[in-house]
């Protein structure tokens, strides 16, 4: 299952990247869905190429009974994101991966930042993907509309976080 999502906010990347790798934020965001942010690690300097490692616990009270029934009244969720190096114009890339715990989904993104004038154009794109037979398309089709949620949450509030902080 494909996700698919932009949103413009108007901060430069330098900044929206700061955002992203805030621990203050990230535990926010969490909060926000009602779970938390158990733990977050940063690799590197975010100036340059760096790595985050974060691991949140989620509530499953979103999720169809069928799935709940599977995977019990919440996820710990691990994301990985692989950041490159500033291009010349200030852009950023990096690559996400999720890892759900007791779930068979695994969610692999890359996440543009696009320097846009004084804007930075956040672009999401990436799958849903479970390695179950026979109903691994149904489980990937349920779980992608709250992974996209979840991911898209993250570029909705970096603005509004920007704006208060």
């Amino acid at each position: 299952m494909a996700l698919s999502a932009s949103t413009t906010v108007p901060h430069s990347v330098d900044r929206v990247t700061a955002v992203f790798v805030d621990e203050d934020f990230l535990r926010h965001t969490s909060e926000l869905v009602g779970g938390t942010l158990e733990s977050f690690a940063l690799d590197g300097d975010p100036a340059g190429a760096f790595s985050t490692t974060t691991v949140r616990t989620i509530p499953t009270t979103r999720m169809p009974d069928i799935a709940r029934k599977f995977v019990g009244e919440s996820l710990k969720v691990t994301q990985l994101e692989a950041w490159e190096a500033p291009a010349a114009d200030g852009s950023r890339q990096s690559k996400i991966s999720l890892k759900v715990a007791g779930a068979p989904l695994d969610v692999n993104a890359v996440q543009r930042l696009v320097s846009d004038g004084g804007s930075t154009r956040i672009e999401l794109e990436g799958n849903v993907t479970s390695s179950v037979p026979f109903l691994g398309g149904k489980i990937a089709d349920a779980a992608e509309p709250m992974v996209g949620k979840a991911l898209n949450l993250q570029s909705q509030q970096a603005q509004a976080w920007l704006e208060s902080h």
